[in-house]
């Protein structure tokens, strides 16, 4: 039996795009699916053929700063802002077109919120660490990286309380996520942190490439080794980093490609090497079939493509998260962590050469890549909704 399922997502790459192999593989199998999102991501949710819920939700721009105060207050505000605007959206156009589940951001917590309200079953997706009842993401950031301080997350659920009541539901919070009856990890059980707590509820199905796989690239010299240096979408405001790598790689035997994203002018970076070719951004995945090396900030989706390619890593993270996802890396031999604050562009250069010559590291790489690409992805995703319908 056909069933409508309802996605309820914030706007960013990170979260949305393992979510759309999974609701491809959900339309192909004749399935209806509702994709609830920021106008940011509109468009490339569009293009999935699901049938777009276009919420008023704007992310606060990243700036240079990850998690200054002044940071941390904005995404505060944002949360409580988004709840109080895209919720009674949400409720009206739901309760007139009911889905039989909503699959769920982890951090958006007004989905879980609307699946209560309306008793339908609620499917956690994760693109990054799950989280269960006896871990959470937020316990194994390193020490020394900042974190939301103890009187914020107070606040925030003050005021998420105060909204609940105005809006008449129960309130969830967005940094405390809570496993659901089901829940979709888009990473390998393998690179989970304490993966011997998560029980059958937990299906980790590893990177959802999808279409974007199949995009095309080729490196300018197809016999020159291949460096690819980017920093994702959100945490890229970072020309002195850039700087920095052109000076670490301007004489080497590399091939560069660096992806600097739409916030930083190639005029502010200086003279741009013969080696190296500059971009806003590149097809991620299609470099990486080509790379011998990716200096990264190691958020979860691209340390994952990075695996799915067997690329290693050289990480600079460029928030807590991604130092959690840096450290899971070093950890399992994949690549090396460079403090992003302290990196020199002779140890940026050290390290890439380190990394890309070392065996251990490959052999590492390639039983992890044959991990990756086992998980089951999107098919195995679709299976699982299916079955717990059912």
């Amino acid at each position: 039996m056909k069933k409508h399922f309802a996605f309820v997502s914030i706007p960013a790459s990170g979260h949305i795009n393992p979510t759309l192999p999974l609701v491809a593989e959900l339309l192909r199998r004749g399935h209806r699916v509702s994709y609830a999102v920021g106008r940011e991501m509109a468009q490339t949710v569009a293009e999935t053929g699901a049938e777009l819920v276009e919420l008023p939700t704007e992310l606060p721009k990243a700036g240079r700063e990850a998690l200054s105060a002044a940071r941390m207050k904005l995404m505060l505000d944002f949360f409580c802002d988004d709840l109080r605007t895209s919720y009674p959206l949400l409720r009206e156009h739901f309760r007139q077109d009911p889905p039989d589940a909503i699959c769920v951001d982890a951090m958006t917590p007004h989905g879980r919120m609307l699946a209560e309200e309306l008793d339908i079953p609620a499917i956690v997706l994760m693109p990054s660490f799950a989280s269960n009842e006896k871990f959470s993401l937020r316990d194994a950031v390193p020490a020394g990286q900042p974190q939301f301080p103890t009187e914020m997350f107070a606040e925030m659920h003050s005021r998420f309380q105060q909204i609940g009541d105005e809006l008449g539901v129960r309130p969830m919070m967005p940094f405390q996520p809570q496993p659901g009856e089901l829940n979709l990890v888009f990473l390998p059980r393998q690179f989970q942190l304490a993966a011997d707590t998560f029980d059958e509820r937990f299906h980790f199905l590893g990177p959802l490439l999808g279409e974007r796989d199949q995009q095309p690239w080729q490196p300018r010299d197809p016999h020159a080794p291949l460096l690819y240096i980017a920093l994702g979408t959100a945490f890229n405001d970072r020309p002195d980093f850039y700087r920095m790598c052109l000076q670490a790689f301007a004489d080497s035997p590399w091939q560069v490609a660096m992806s600097t994203g739409h916030n930083v002018e190639q005029t502010e970076l200086g003279a741009i090497p013969g080696n190296f070719e500059v971009r806003a951004s590149f097809p991620q995945p299609a470099v990486l079939r080509h790379a011998n090396a990716f200096i990264s900030h190691t958020g979860m989706n691209s340390t994952m493509e990075s695996l799915h390619a067997a690329v290693p890593l050289v990480a600079v993270p460029q928030m807590p998260e991604q130092a959690v996802n840096a450290t899971r890396v070093q950890e399992l031999g994949l690549g090396r962590h460079l403090d992003p604050a302290t990196a020199t562009a002779d140890q940026l250069r050290a390290t890439v050469d380190e990394v890309a010559n070392s065996t251990d590291i490959r052999a590492n790489l390639t039983r992890m890549r044959d991990i990756v690409r086992s998980c089951g992805g999107a098919v195995a995703g679709a299976d699982a909704l299916e079955n717990h319908l059912s």
